[in-house]
């Protein structure tokens, strides 16, 4: 089994379809940064990753260009020769996991609207302030 995990920011908003056969697709680029680059070389690697069903329905729904992810999920190299006649290459992923890092891409403030309903005068859930992570008690209150 060969699976890659990288870790970067989206490098413009996902783009969106579905097969003939109806199977939904989200598509985006992330790039990820290289620990210790060569001289000339670039920085970062762009990878394409494809997310299909509902993992693509949550990729399109959540994310947008500029937030950090975490991609897991099989590697495919395609090389061509382009017009001006040198190798070209581009890694591609399907991924079969995506964790969502960050919250920034000027994704919208949650409003009030967002909020789960209350529960009959429930605890606020505790934010942990060095992460600002929410702890969340049930599962049913993601947004995903």
């Amino acid at each position: 089994m060969n699976h890659y995990t990288i870790i970067g920011n989206l490098v413009r908003d996902p783009e969106t379809g579905a097969t003939e056969s109806g199977i939904n697709w989200c598509r985006f680029t992330v790039a990820a940064r290289k620990k210790r680059p060569k001289e000339g070389q670039p920085d970062a690697e762009f990878v394409r990753v494809t997310a299909w069903r509902g993992l693509g329905d949550t990729c399109a729904k959540y994310l947008r260009k500029g937030r950090k992810v975490c991609v897991i999920g099989e590697p495919t190299v395609h090389a061509w020769i382009g017009q001006d006649g040198n190798a070209k290459g581009q890694i591609e992923m399907k991924a079969d996991e995506v964790e969502f890092l960050s919250a920034g891409g000027g994704q919208a403030a949650p409003t009030d609207a967002d909020a789960p309903p209350e529960r009959g005068g429930a605890p606020e859930a505790a934010v942990d302030p060095e992460s600002g992570m929410t702890q969340v008690e049930d599962p049913d209150d993601l947004p995903f």
